[in-house]
């Protein structure tokens, strides 16, 4: 059976000090999903685990994503995390400092329903 995206939310989350592309990554998953609820699961008895969740995550260097950690945070459904170049690296010019930033695209497939 076919599947049918009935959900995408976007984010963004930095990492100020630390150069941590996974922080800055999972801060943009958590605004994406801040800024939505589901509700017809419960409403139509239809469990979470059937939901596929992909979520597109850029950054300036993706290797340094720890997208297995990201999958493991993910509250619902059955999830894939991919890092891609996107994103954008801030530096102070007074103090070399890098500010991360990450952009994330929090997708959710269904099969499509009756």
């Amino acid at each position: 059976m076919s599947e049918q995206r009935f959900i995408i939310e976007m984010g963004m989350g930095n990492d100020m000090y630390g150069q941590d592309y996974t922080k800055a990554a999972a801060r943009a998953i958590e605004d994406a999903i801040r800024h939505s609820t589901i509700p017809m699961f419960e409403a139509l008895d239809i469990p979470h685990t059937r939901m596929r969740v992909q979520v597109t995550i850029g950054v300036q260097d993706p290797d340094q994503v720890d997208c297995a950690a990201l999958t493991q945070r993910l509250p619902r459904g059955t999830a894939t995390v991919t890092a891609v170049f996107g994103g954008l690296n801030s530096v102070n010019p007074d103090t070399g400092n890098t500010i991360v930033i990450a952009q994330a695209a929090v997708e959710a497939f269904m099969e499509k329903q009756a």
